[in-house]
């Protein structure tokens, strides 16, 4: 399979784990968490579309140092997108470890949600200025 071919596999993966992470955080936040069935289910999604995002930085940058060719970006949209997964990710380990030891909605939980729905707007405007790449090749 080429790069191309490649990307755009992941890319589209990565719209439906944004859409399936951001319904399961809406309804988190609806019923303020109090399911650990559905914590688990989010966590999973989490842990799935992290995964996602790592591969697809891993087929634009390779193994090259991705915090430099992060700082380096020109669109601005994709710079705070770096920033705000970074954030989010710090938050999801802080918000787990209160949550496997007290299974409760936590400020630090609620923080968490807070970062990650800019996150997810950032990632929608990210992709929102690339739907081009969606698109598939006309074939002849």
């Amino acid at each position: 399979m080429s790069e191309v071919k490649k990307l755009r596999l992941c890319d589209w993966m990565l719209v439906f784990a944004t859409a399936f992470i951001l319904a399961s955080g809406i309804q988190l936040e609806v019923t303020d968490s109090s399911s650990i069935a559905w914590v688990s289910i989010h966590i999973i999604i989490g842990s799935l579309f992290f995964a996602n995002i790592v591969w697809h930085l891993y087929l634009h940058f390779g193994r090259k140092s991705w915090v430099q060719r992060l700082r380096k970006q020109k669109s601005p949209v994709t710079r705070w997108l770096a920033i705000f997964a970074l954030l989010t990710i710090i938050s999801t380990f802080v918000a787990l470890f209160h949550w496997i030891g007290t299974y409760t909605h936590s400020p630090v939980g609620a923080i968490h949600g807070k970062i990650s729905f800019v996150f997810i707007a950032l990632a929608i405007g990210h992709t929102v200025k690339r739907i081009k790449f969606f698109k598939f090749a006309k074939k002849s």
